[in-house]
Parts: structure tokens; sequence; C-alpha cells
């Protein structure tokens, strides 16, 4: 069994109103539920915004601590869920019901 994260991708801007998150959000503890009954779950969290980032960088032996993310985009890493399966295949059916959902890209990779 693989580790791999699913990395939400979400674009900048305010969040949805209530009532279209509000589904988005019970159909996500649904989804989580069901990958927790089939043993796949290890764990998920949301971030706060992009902007309570903040970026250290190391800098001639000494680290330079700036606020906000270092690139400039359109979208930022919005949360993510790290599952556990037998192949990447597996992955991507799990990152594929998550992007469908959630009506936003999802981003599948192997932790190392």
């Amino acid at each position: 069994m693989k580790e791999y994260m699913l990395s939400i991708v979400q674009p900048d801007g305010d969040p949805p109103p209530p009532e279209v998150l509000d589904p988005i959000m019970r159909d996500l503890a649904v989804l989580n539920q069901e990958m927790r009954d089939r043993g796949v779950w290890v764990f998920a969290a949301g971030l706060h915004d992009v902007s309570t980032a903040t970026l250290l960088r190391p800098k001639d032996g000494d680290v330079l601590i700036t606020d906000g993310p270092f690139a400039e985009g359109k979208e930022h890493l919005g949360g993510f869920t790290i599952i556990r399966v037998a192949d990447l295949d597996a992955a991507l059916d799990w990152g594929r019901r998550l992007s469908l959902l959630l009506g936003l890209p999802v981003e599948v990779r192997p932790c190392a």
C-alpha cells in the first residue's frame, strides 16, 4: 500500500455562499466517511486563506521570512487528503470522485 496526497486546487477569492458550499461540505463528509470505512483515509485538512501563509526561505546562512505565498497565482492549495491505496489507479479513482464532488481540480501525487 502506498500513500497519495489528493491536493485541492482552489481559486483565489471568496468562498461560495452557504447555499452552495453547505451541500458540498455535507457531500465531502460522506466521501471522507466512505474513505474511512474502506480503510484508505489517513487524514485530511482544509487550509486557511493563502494570505495567512508565511514563507521561510534560506538565504546566505540565514532564513528570510515573508508574509503570504511566494508565487503569485490565481489558484492555491486549499486543502488535501492523504489516502493509502494499492496503486495510482486507485488513487486516481478517489481523486476523480473528490474533483467531481468539489467541482475543483485535484492533483494526485504519491508521497515519498
